[in-house]
């Protein structure tokens, strides 16, 4: 029997403090979160679908004891468990080698901890990677990286979250490669192969459009469908069918505040999508998710790299340093 071409499911579990981190609100050090409400909600839309995804866990959350029944509900219910660092700062690549090998090594800890998973997958917060982050990753044996972001947008939506931040200049600074740079524009959107010190890490990039590189994740529908509903669903068939014609095995990001709503988390206002309400964020997201479940055969990240590697052909770059 032949394979369904297959696609592969993702959500950041970025919690409401990460949110307010990166974008300078104060009272972030509290650590506020929205788990206990978004979770649920999360499990619940995914089971009723029948869909196995991957989470990429935040290793501070993992942490806290007030967090860890939420999460360890995640593991429970099939889903695969990924590490999306510990303190979650888009300014990952700044990081020295040793730091990332202790800030990978924290949050690994806590999160099997607090899911009994160790995780395998990685990916950068604010699409944050460097080829020191990498170097560390194939050596602590990670299976794949899906930080690469090829968005022909980054420059204009981090110019849009800097206008509405309350950011220092010297804050900006430190998050001015936040969302991905030009230079991740230009990587490939389908699956390849890192090669650094002899060892071979596997790279999925988040998918954009084949051909525009234009965002295709359902943060990004959403908010078109502030506009236009008819418009945002229109994109995104126009973008999974070009997906076909290319021969681009999808991987679709998620993120919590898809499924939250203005009535939801009111300080988190500022976030592009959190003025729609929380029955016309689910209604469309589970339009697009059906939508690629008759397109696709839906996998974790896991199982979607081990597809990859086992069908083989991919190819193999090396990553660049970061100039000084």
């Amino acid at each position: 029997m032949t394979e369904r071409t297959c696609a592969s499911l993702s959500l950041d579990l970025d919690n409401q403090w990460s949110y307010m981190k990166t974008h300078g609100n104060p009272g972030w050090q509290s650590f506020p979160s929205y788990l206990d409400l978004a979770v649920p909600r999360i499990l619940e839309f995914l089971r009723a679908r029948g869909l196995t995804i991957t989470f990429f866990i935040v290793g501070q959350d993992a942490a806290l004891e007030r967090n860890r029944a939420a999460l360890r509900a995640l593991a429970q219910a099939g889903h695969e468990i990924a590490n999306h660092s510990f303190n979650h700062e888009p300014w990952l690549h700044l990081y020295s080698e040793a730091e990332l090998d202790a800030e990978l090594a924290l949050a690994e800890r806590h999160i099997e901890s607090a899911t009994g998973v160790r995780p395998v997958g990685f990916r950068g917060p604010g699409f944050s990677l460097s080829s020191t982050t990498l170097r560390v990753l194939a050596r602590r044996g990670y299976l794949y990286d899906a930080t690469v972001f090829p968005n022909l947008l980054n420059p204009l939506a981090r110019a849009y979250f800097f206008a509405t931040s309350n950011l220092s200049r010297e804050e900006k600074q430190q998050r001015k490669a936040l969302f991905g740079t030009f230079a991740d524009a230009l990587k490939p959107i389908k699956p390849y192969r890192w090669e650094t010190e002899g060892r071979l890490l596997l790279e999925i990039p988040v998918t954009t459009m084949p051909l525009f590189k234009l965002p295709i994740h359902l943060s990004y529908v959403l908010y078109l469908s502030k506009y236009a509903r008819p418009l945002a669903r229109l994109y995104f068939r126009m973008a999974l069918a070009m997906c076909a014609l290319t021969r681009t095995q999808p991987s679709i990001l998620l993120h919590p505040l898809d499924f939250l709503g203005r009535e939801d988390v009111l300080e988190l206002g500022f976030f592009p999508g959190m003025d729609l309400p929380r029955e016309h964020k689910l209604a469309l997201v589970g339009e697009a998710l059906d939508l690629m479940a008759q397109r696709f055969e839906l996998l974790t990240m896991r199982a979607h790299a081990e597809r990859l590697l086992r069908i083989g052909g991919l190819r193999t770059m090396q990553p660049q340093p970061a100039p000084a």
